[in-house]
């Protein structure tokens, strides 16, 4: 394995660090603010989960807050990244990821978000959790390639944030479209006395990867007006996949046997004319060969030639990214000015402009059927009057070619630039007023909101110009230059670049407009309290486009193909939220109450539903509060859903016809692999075609939470607690009609094994037996069932004169997660406990923590639990030794244990002893070096980057002063 040598800064930090919790055992100044927990639980305050102001976080439903001290206190710059880290959170997209561009087009039409985070909770998908900014919705990610149905929380700068509040429970009734497993409710800061400023610089044990992050607010306040502006600045440098062993090569363990067919040097398939076998070159007469080396001229056949083996293969993966690069630029200001004494008018504006970047390997140039990369590949074959065609005759994907693969390394890798602007704006009235001896509360709001980017590709090429270059030369005029494919490294000219060569543009964009009033107060008095209520009204337009580069369209781009997309849909919504105390101060009950909602949604594209939620939270003695939730829930389809047009995303998939055996080789057969025995597919990713579909149908759900919330009172301000609390939820959602397409693998490995068309349909292969076309585009599949628990326990010891001690302990189990297909019945193979195209769900996630303060000193130990899982073995790749843990006798696949994992951070904060506020952090993020389990399914860089840390430490230090 390759030494990696630590940074300087990183090891300066690790003493700086131990320096400084020397230090804090001689406390000498005032008592400071406390290092809490990154989550806590509300306590007697208004939370997202009710319309109703008066609401509680111990009535019908579990909200978790994060609040700003906690998001500085992780280190990180994205308050995507702090709640990717909660247990209730699920894998989901994030600036690990480096797949932009590179596999194609998720099936969805929202493109990939290279540079965004996004949050899934409850494992359901991050277009399930519904994320709001100050009660309002925030608009939709847009990444240059498609129409997104998530947000990207790295549009919204965490320096504005005051703190985030998570619902973990649907709540469709009260908030909408895709409120299926839970509300994100990001509040910011309406004021702050005075000037600000934060600076923060990091990096990685790993080469590579440093992070400065920057903001400086300013804000102040009146009698009649408040106000708060920010500018913040963050940078993070990429983190290549070469240096570290593991996302080396492209798969674990493999070598070069998972490596591409795409080669410098050229590989080519073809059936030699009159079955010639140019002396034991092509046995049988079929030509799989690639060249010996590096000529600028014609490669001299068949001297120059040899029979294509796995040790040819091409090693990918060093030009991959382990960290993606970003630039974040943010300006965030609202101010709130008092009309009257009972009026206020509010105004709120936002603006993020993000830069992020990711790579691939020089792009291939396929052609034929076994080894095309574009629809023009199919036809397109090399000339026999082509100046560097070594064989003396034409090569043709009608007659003869089976498959050419050629990898142009000397136009260097792939770079898929995306440039993102996110513009909102907010504005309303909000105020009261009193009848009678009752107070009314109302709102009405205005917002308007973009994101639109920008994706410039670089290291792409025409098939159209090549398909020229490679045809008859006397076709080959005017800018024209004859194209060498088979000379191997170098044998392609500027020249020859320049023709073939172009910068892809592609643009996307996602819009919202909203209108909402709300009115809440107490309609009457019952004999336990007041019957409280809210409704409202709410009005959204949302639209969005993605335009593929011209070239693109026109179908000439070497690279995954696309066609536009566009569409929009409008909705009304109306609601009504009730709040009503059964008993109160009774014997066995010191509160009993009941709550009730109903939203009516009627939208442009597919009609009117209506969503109810009942809520019961009964409190039997001052200690002990028992709640619980029964809720139906919807997600209308997305525009990307709707209308994505045809795409292609290249998934790497195990074609069971490889050396296929007894009836799966007769299957095979049928199916048009001509000899199962000796098959092996070209190339390892398999073209699937995905897109949108109109046809498709609302997501609905049901969701039940039940939970008790025990803080007692004979742990409160005693010699050994402040306080203490403990909290254990039950929850459970059924999702039907669940919109996403089949799982690839699954549904070729059924087509295999039963030649079924409820599997086989929309796969087809040509003459060599390789996959060229394969559906997977979006239905309304089937059911997602899921289930499990939530336990949270937190202490407060009393102040000990040597410091205050804080101890808790967040986990979330997972009992059950299926899905199964409606129209054979048969489960998807993402469940409990296992790995599956880069998702995985964890039986057990826990963050445990404990924190010390004394006088200015603080210190935070954390700890992040994930159980193991298990994954499919490639069959492929385990005879020639890749990773399996626990292959099968014969090596013909196997499963591959992920361990579980335990990554340890360390943060210590010193207030300095000056007439300002001036404090100092540091920290080190994975303390000891922790490795993330290695993963031979997922698909870059040997791990789940939706579900671990990247390897090596993260040292960073912070400094804050305020004036």
């Amino acid at each position: 394995m390759k030494v990696l040598h630590r940074h300087k800064l990183a090891l300066s930090i690790h003493a700086l660090t131990v320096a400084l919790l020397a230090g804090a055992a001689h406390p000498v100044l005032a008592q400071g603010d406390r290092s809490g927990d990154d989550t806590t639980k509300l306590e007697a305050v208004e939370v997202t989960g009710s319309r109703i102001k008066k609401a509680e976080l111990e009535g019908q439903t579990p909200v978790v807050t994060i609040t700003a001290r906690d998001i500085e206190a992780t280190g990180l710059g994205s308050i995507g990244d702090v709640i990717q880290r909660l247990s209730v959170s699920g894998s989901s997209l994030n600036t690990k990821f480096n797949s932009a561009g590179n596999f194609g087009f998720p099936a969805d039409g929202g493109g990939v978000g290279s540079g965004s985070t996004t949050i899934s909770l409850r494992n359901i998908g991050a277009k399930r959790t519904l994320v709001l900014v100050d009660g309002l919705r925030w608009v939709n990610e847009s990444s240059g390639s498609g129409v997104s149905a998530a947000v990207d929380l790295n549009t919204i700068p965490a320096s504005a944030v005051e703190r985030i509040e998570i619902l973990t429970d649907g709540a469709s009734s009260l908030y909408g479209s895709d409120a299926i497993s839970g509300v994100i409710n990001i509040i910011t800061k309406r004021k702050s006395e005075g000037l600000g400023a934060n600076i923060s610089y990091g990096d990685y044990s790993k080469d590579g990867g440093e992070t400065t992050s920057g903001n400086l607010s300013l804000g102040g306040s009146t009698d009649r007006l408040e106000f708060f502006l920010d500018i913040s600045h963050y940078e993070q440098k990429s983190i290549s996949s070469s240096v570290w062993d593991q996302s080396s090569f492209p798969t674990p363990g493999a070598g070069l046997f998972g490596g591409s067919s795409y080669i410098p040097y050229t590989r080519t398939i073809f059936s030699a004319p009159n079955g010639e076998t140019y002396g034991g070159l092509c046995p049988g007469g079929t030509c799989n060969i690639t060249a010996n080396g590096t000529t600028t001229g014609v490669q001299p056949f068949p001297d120059g030639f040899h029979r294509f083996t796995n040790a040819d293969r091409f090693n990918f993966a060093p030009y991959n990214l382990l960290l993606t690069p970003s630039n974040r630029d943010g300006l965030f200001g609202q101010a709130r000015y008092k009309i009257a004494d009972n009026v206020s008018f509010y105004i709120k504006g936002s603006y993020t402009q993000r830069e992020s970047v990711n790579q691939a390997a020089p792009e291939p140039i396929g052609l034929g059927s076994a080894l095309n990369t574009s629809d023009l590949g199919l036809i397109t074959g090399v000339d026999a009057t082509n100046p560097y065609n070594p064989f003396g005759f034409t090569l043709d994907p009608g007659s003869n070619l089976i498959g050419l693969g050629r990898r142009p390394v000397e136009g260097g890798p792939r770079i898929f630039k995306q440039e993102v602007d996110t513009r909102y704006f907010a504005t309303g009235l909000e105020g009261s007023f009193g009848a009678g001896d009752r107070d009314f509360y109302w709102d009405v709001n205005y917002v308007n909101s973009d994101n639109k980017a920008t994706q410039t590709v670089h290291g792409t090429y025409n098939i159209a110009h090549i398909a020229r270059a490679l045809g008859p030369v006397a076709d080959c005029t005017g800018s024209c230059v004859p194209l060498n494919i088979f000379g191997g490294p170098g044998s392609i000219t500027q020249s020859m670049l320049d023709y073939i060569s172009f910068i892809e543009q592609d643009r996307s964009q996602n819009s919202l407009e909203l209108w909402s009033a709300n009115l809440s107060g107490d309609l009457f008095e019952l004999p336990a309290g007041s019957l409280a209520f809210a409704a409202g009204y709410e009005h959204r337009k949302q639209e969005g486009f993605y335009t593929p580069d011209a070239i693109v369209v026109a179908g000439e781009g070497n690279g995954v193909p696309s066609l536009p997309t566009a569409g929009e849909y409008k909705v009304n919504e109306y609601y009504l939220e009730l709040n009503a105390p059964l008993l109160k101060d009774v014997a066995g009950a010191k509160s009993l109450d009941l709550s009730l909602a109903s939203r009516y949604s009627d939208y442009s594209t597919f009609g009117g539903t209506t969503n109810n939620k009942i809520g019961l939270r009964w409190q039997p003695t001052e200690d002990l509060t028992l709640r619980g939730t029964w809720a139906e829930g919807f997600r209308a389809p997305s525009i990307g859903e709707l209308y994505g047009s045809p795409a292609r995303f290249d998934a790497t998939i195990s074609d069971p016809c490889n050396g296929a055996t007894g009836q799966a080789a007769t299957n095979c057969i049928a199916q048009g692999v001509p000899n199962p025995a000796t098959f092996e597919q070209a190339n390892t990713q398999i073209s699937t075609r995905t897109g949108g579909n109109l046809a498709l149908t609302p997501e609905t759900s049901k969701s039940i939470t039940a939970g008790v919330v025990y803080s007692p009172s004979w742990a409160e301000n005693t010699s050994w607690a402040q306080k203490l609390d403990f909290d254990l939820t039950f929850w459970k959602i059924k999702l039907e009609d669940a919109i996403q397409a089949p799982d690839a693998q699954t549904q070729l490995d059924r087509c295999v094994a039963t030649n079924s068309p409820a599997f086989c349909t929309g796969i087809v292969r040509g003459t060599s037996g390789d996959i060229i076309s394969f559906n997977n585009t979006l239905t309304n599949l089937g059911t997602i069932d899921t289930r499990g628990y939530d336990i949270g326990v937190n202490w407060t010891s009393p102040d000990w004169g040597w410091g205050t001690l804080g101890a808790s302990l967040s986990t979330t189990y997972v009992d059950k997660y299926t899905a199964i297909s409606n129209d054979t019945g048969l489960a998807e193979p993402l469940t409990v406990g296992i790995e599956t195209a880069d998702r995985a769900i964890n039986k057990w996630r826990t963050t445990a923590s404990l924190s010390w303060a004394s006088e200015s000193w603080s210190a935070r130990w954390t700890a992040r639990y994930l159980s193991s899982l298990t994954e499919q073995c490639n069959p492929d790749l385990t005879e020639v030794g890749a990773v399996c843990s626990n292959p099968n006798a014969d090596l013909s696949g196997g499963t591959n244990h992920l361990g579980a994992t335990t990554f340890h951070d360390l943060r210590v904060n010193w207030k300095l002893p000056v007439s300002f506020d001036f404090t100092l952090s540091a920290g080190v993020n994975n303390l000891f070096a922790k490795d993330p389990p290695i993963c031979v399914s997922c698909s870059l860089n040997g791990y789940d980057a939706g579900t671990y840390d990247l390897p090596g430490r993260y040292s960073y230090v912070q400094a804050g002063v305020k004036f």
